[in-house]
């Protein structure tokens, strides 16, 4: 303990807040609010209080400073080698296979070591780094850490003088400190600068980043290292039995698919489930109808290959028919009952549905499984007698229902006044499933943002009945916007209905094969590469127009927008891969030689739009970390379009192959073909997220 009696705990600062505190302290006992013994007491609690304070901080310090010499890591009780935990040393960084991380949160570690290094009693806060606005790179670096201004807020209301730039030279001197100590961290960071009024540049190695690029050559194109592999429940899609999949189906089915895409390439386990309608009351009105218009459908399969119809005519039956109506219902009650002659109509119907539903999932390559809410039955039965158990449900007019948190909302209706079930059963039951027997870490449900209310209520419900325990379970709604025409209303064709995804598809297809022949295409590519360019322009650009918007917002669906191969779109964006891909051939390098040269031959980064480039291919692990989070696409597609530009600017800067007069190839630079090569890697694994195809020839 003597090494630590060099730490006063009196500072000039401590004693100004003090002799403050005792001056307010002396007035309330002089204006007789306090009696002056009670003041005294007051004091001499605070003064000892402060000392406290100002010890434990002095301490926390030096241990730490003494435990770095040691090479201990205190999080852990550990050697440093070891991972780090946010706020102790820096989780090491390399450029090995096995240990991949985002840079940005790799710096986050070494910032927020800096804050607690250099400001003890600011232990609780975390460090805030972000990449640099791309205009400013060259100047300030290609991270910042802009904490300074925010830190002098917190010291002026606590009464202390310190300049933004003084507290960023403060964090700088820190990381400065351990970039000379630490190999790990110097093979990242070139160097630190501080810039007015207070921000920490930093700007990242060549080196490194050569590394991280010939990995990529020799390895592919690696997901960060995961923490812990989580089992993630994705719920998206979910049309409703006896309907056609419309352009409302269209975002869910889109963004669900690329959730588990970028999920599965992470490393978790993820289970992609179709929660379709197929429960309810117009299963009723459809079997009745079943009944009347094809009696002998026990023996002979009825012709109803056109469900909507079939679906409309029912329906009109339904409304206008009493009689009906009740025997609708008497079929439901015998439906839940499970009954075999109704149960075989409901799956003569549900079977329809079933293969119409997957010519759009084969045509979109997305693949799922079915779990409708019939499947639920029994587990709603057991929801109900689960939650009257906790006393969660209250009676209401004959309903059953359960309050979330706000009883200035509504509640969830989880028995009906006539005893049936409703939305608000099933989900619970699935909710309940999903934790307990799929043994969920993660829940994502993907549906329109106009269901909010409904899914906060469930996870608020969830809680209240045990089931979802937010330290164990992750729960996200993946809410999105409406699908609108050019008119900006709600996408619907010119009478009005509802546009089928089908006849989408297809409208697609028509102009994409005539964008295509408009360019000439058809004359340059065999008609099996001239039809996979097709389809991967035309599923590929109706994907990303909807991904590439923020998925809380409408947009609007536009194929003349989306089409343009010019701009953020997928038309362009496939146009530069195919373009990207070509240098190599044309080169007239073997890619497996190729890659084999990446052991020998450094990647060229001297150029700076080579640095360039290769900066922002090492940001994808910071994208994909981005995306984790907020699980919205768009990150990625702006990131995917930033690749794209840098690598158009490299290309017009720096020749990859140099050519004589006659055309005949006299060079060809080997660094910055594999620079091209990288490029390539990281937009098909971006492509592949995104889940569109792509092709070698356009």
């Amino acid at each position: 303990m003597e090494k630590f009696e060099k730490y006063n705990y009196q500072t000039e600062e401590s004693e100004a807040k003090l002799k403050e505190f005792i001056s307010k302290v002396n007035e309330l006992s002089t204006q007789g609010f306090i009696s002056e013994s009670a003041s005294a007491e007051v004091v001499a609690a605070q003064l000892h209080n402060t000392k406290l304070k100002h010890r434990l901080a002095v301490l926390q310090r030096a241990i730490a400073e003494e435990e770095k010499k040691l090479g201990i890591n205190s999080s852990t009780g550990s050697s440093s080698g070891k991972a780090a935990k946010v706020g102790g040393a820096p989780k090491k960084m390399s450029a090995t296979v096995r240990d991949r991380m985002s840079i940005r949160d790799y710096l986050t570690e070494v910032f927020t070591h800096a804050l607690r290094t250099a400001f003890p009693d600011l232990e609780d806060k975390t460090a805030a780094v972000a990449p640099t606005n791309e205009k400013y790179v060259a100047k300030f670096g290609d991270y910042q850490c802009n904490d300074a201004m925010a830190l002098c807020k917190i010291y002026k209301d606590k009464g202390v003088k310190k300049s933004p730039l003084e507290i960023a030279q403060s964090l700088a001197d820190v990381v400065n400190k351990e970039l000379a100590s630490n190999p790990n961290l110097a093979k990242v960071v070139d160097k630190i600068e501080v810039a007015k009024p207070g921000f920490v540049n930093v700007f990242l190695s060549r080196v490194y980043a050569g590394e991280q690029l010939k990995d990529i050559v020799l390895n592919g194109v690696q997901p960060p290292s995961l923490d812990k592999r989580l089992r993630v429940v994705v719920d998206f899609s979910s049309p409703n039995i006896a309907k056609e999949m419309h352009v409302g189906h269209l975002r869910s089915t889109i963004l669900g698919d690329a959730i588990c895409r970028l999920l599965e390439y992470l490393g978790h386990d993820v289970v992609r489930l179709n929660h379709v309608g197929d429960w309810g009351t117009q299963f009723g009105m459809l079997i009745a109808h079943l009944q009347d218009t094809y009696p002998d459908y026990l023996t002979k399969s009825p012709p109803i290959a056109d469900l909507q119809a079939f679906y409309k005519q029912s329906k009109k039956r339904f409304d206008e028919d009493e009689t009906f109506k009740k025997r609708a219902y008497q079929c439901v009650v015998s439906l839940q009952k499970f009954e075999p002659d109704y149960k075989k109509a409901w799956d003569m119907i549900c079977d329809v549905s079933r293969r119409d539903f997957q010519k759009i999932y084969d045509r979109l390559n997305v693949t799922l499984t079915e779990r409708g809410e019939s499947f639920y039955q029994k587990h709603m039965e057991e929801l109900v007698p689960y939650l009257e158990k906790k006393g969660l449900l209250e009676l209401d007019d004959g309903r059953k229902i359960m309050w979330g948190d706000d009883r200035g909302l509504i509640p969830m209706t989880i028995v009906k006044s006539d005893g049936g079930f409703t939305y608000d059963t099933s989900d619970m039951a699935a909710l309940k499933h999903r934790i307990e027997h799929e043994k969920a870490n993660w829940v994502v449900i993907v549906t329109d943002l106009g269901q909010g209310v409904h899914f906060k209520l469930l996870g608020e419900c969830g809680k209240k009945a045990g089931f979802l325990d937010p330290n164990k379970t992750r729960l996200d709604f993946v809410g999105f916007g409406v699908v609108l025409g050019e008119d900006k209303k709600k996408f619907k064709t010119r009478s009005g209905d509802t546009v089928k995804l089908s006849e989408l598809l297809d409208e697609g297809l028509r102009r994409s094969l005539d964008k295509l022949k408009e360019k000439n295409r058809h004359t340059e590519l065999t008609p099996t590469e001239l039809s996979e360019a097709q389809q991967a322009v035309a599923y590929g650009c109706i994907k990303y127009a909807d991904l590439s918007h923020n998925r809380n917002l409408d947009y609007v669906f536009s194929f003349d927008k989306m089409l343009d191969d010019r701009g953020n779109t997928a038309a362009y964006l496939l146009y530069a891969y195919t373009r990207i891909a070509s240098i190599v051939r044309a080169a007239g390098v073997n890619i497996d030689d190729l890659v084999k040269s990446a052991h020998t031959t450094p990647v060229s980064l001297e150029h700076p739009k080579e640095f360039a480039l290769a900066k922002t291919l090492l940001r994808l692990n910071d994208v994909l970390t981005l995306v984790t989070r907020d699980l919205c696409l768009h990150h990625l597609c702006e990131y995917l379009y930033d690749v794209s530009t840098a690598f158009s600017e490299f290309y017009d800067n720096c020749y990859c192959i140099e050519k004589d007069e006659a055309g005949k190839i006299k060079k060809v630079h080997t660094g910055r073909l594999l620079l091209a090569e990288a490029t390539a890697r990281v937009m098909k694994k971006c492509f592949d997220i995104l889940n569109i195809n792509t092709v070698h020839k356009m």
